[in-house]
């Protein structure tokens, strides 16, 4: 007789593993890979994760940016990198969040007794090919055009063009329900917070400067693929210095003399993608003994009102409501990877979870949860210094997390945290089993 698969608190499932994968290089936007769209990004390390891994069982891919000739990006990389057409792929979207979601809805797919046992989960952005469009009065109209059966049919299409509609449609990364950039929410945080300057900047720097160490290393060299274009992320700056971040001007707020962000210490626009495994115990037999490994404990997904509270909070609210759940304090989590979107919206999560206040009134947390160590922030550097390509930041810092905790004690935890825009986050509780 089989033995029932182990039980987990989360799922009700067999227990849930995330494996570390692999990504692209990051690139700066109109850098080496702007000549990449977004399944052009994926398909080499979609090939390179079957490779490693063979047949998953089902495939989870996003990307932030729509491309109006893909309507299943997973399906397509799945496909262009020469996959199993018999692999279900589904794509995710959730701005900054989209692959982190994407594993967690993995999790919830996978069933030993259904056959489900892994499956890779990633993303990809490509900030250097962003579609422009057509008003959608024009598109309208255009379309009319084109489906007339006589000039006199597709003059009356044209006659009907309203001169306001006769315009493009250029994306831009603001927030639709609010109309503020995401750089101007987090001009209202770090003043809400009172973020300096200056410690905004000095995150910046140990972002940089852990990256820059973490190459030297050696760290990323089986978590980033080789491509033609580059070999390494092109974004870490190991010369910065406080003096050359004080030297840069405000990117948002220039007008009241009190701008704090900068494009030294916000995540740049960012060329790339990243995958990672999801798996059962059962799963992770199929990858080899060698590729990093940690045990979904607990996650959070969840949303804050953005109209009564600053856009990237949401993480603030997370994390203490996951750690008093679970029993934990700061202290008992050896390992932070949080996203820094902005360097002035860690720092705001950071003293938000500090704060005796917030967390009664706001998190509605009353567990005692101590300092929160600095020292364990990040120890390869973080999306500042790395990049930041929306879809696939997920995958990257998940991985990045499963390898650092991977070689910790067992028993250690972990936390992983991505805001995203419309108020919303996403938050893991990891541990070394």
């Amino acid at each position: 007789m089989a033995k029932a698969p182990t039980k987990s608190q989360t799922f009700g499932k067999p227990d849930i593993w995330f494996a570390a994968g692999v990504r692209t290089p990051f690139a700066k936007a109109g850098g080496p890979l702007a000549a990449k769209d977004a399944l052009d990004l994926s398909i080499p390390v979609v090939k390179a994760m079957l490779a490693k891994g063979g047949r998953p069982d089902l495939m989870n891919w996003g990307a932030v940016i729509p491309n109006l000739t893909l309507s299943n990006l997973a399906r397509e990389a799945l496909i262009a990198a020469g996959g199993d057409p018999t692999i279900p792929a589904s794509s995710t979207v959730m701005a900054c969040s989209t692959s982190m979601m994407g594993a967690f809805q993995a999790g919830g797919m996978l069933d030993d007794a259904a056959g489900r046992s892994l499956a890779l989960v990633g993303g990809a952005e490509a900030m250097s090919r962003i579609q422009i469009g057509l008003s959608q009065g024009l598109s309208d109209d255009l379309r009319k055009f084109m489906q007339a059966r006589d000039l006199a049919g597709r003059w009356a299409a044209v006659r009907g063009t309203k001169a306001k509609d006769v315009r493009l449609f250029i994306p831009e990364i603001k927030n639709r329900a609010t109309g503020k950039s995401m750089g101007e929410h987090t001009e209202d945080m770090a003043k809400g917070w009172q973020i300096s300057r200056e410690e905004q900047d000095a995150l910046a720097l140990a972002s940089h400067q852990k990256a820059a160490a973490g190459w030297t290393a050696g760290f990323f060299d089986d978590l980033v693929l080789r491509l033609e274009e580059t070999g390494r992320d092109t974004l870490v700056r190991p010369d910065t210095s406080m003096e050359a971040l004080a030297k840069l001007r405000p990117a948002f707020d220039r007008t009241s003399g009190q701008g704090t962000l900068t494009a030294g210490n916000s995540s740049p626009l960012t060329d790339g993608a990243a995958a990672m495994w999801v798996a059962t115990t059962e799963g992770l037999k199929r990858l080899p003994a060698e590729v990093p490994r940690v045990r979904l404990v607990d996650y959070v997904a969840n949303a804050i009102d953005l109209f009564n509270e600053y856009l990237l909070m949401a993480p603030a609210y997370a994390i203490p409501r996951l750690l008093a759940r679970n029993g934990l304090t700061f202290d008992d989590i050896a390992l932070w990877e949080l996203h820094e979107a902005f360097t002035a919206q860690v720092a705001s999560h950071i003293k938000a979870i500090q704060d005796p206040e917030f967390l009664k009134t706001k998190a509605q947390v009353t567990a005692k949860l101590g300092k929160f160590p600095m020292d364990r922030l990040n120890p390869h550097g973080g999306s500042t210094a790395l990049g930041h390509p929306f879809g696939a930041t997920g995958a990257r810092i998940l991985s990045q997390g499963v390898k650092e905790l991977s070689a910790m004690p067992v028993g250690s935890h972990a936390i992983v945290s991505i805001c995203a825009d419309g108020g919303q986050g996403t938050v893991a509780l990891l541990r070394r089993d």
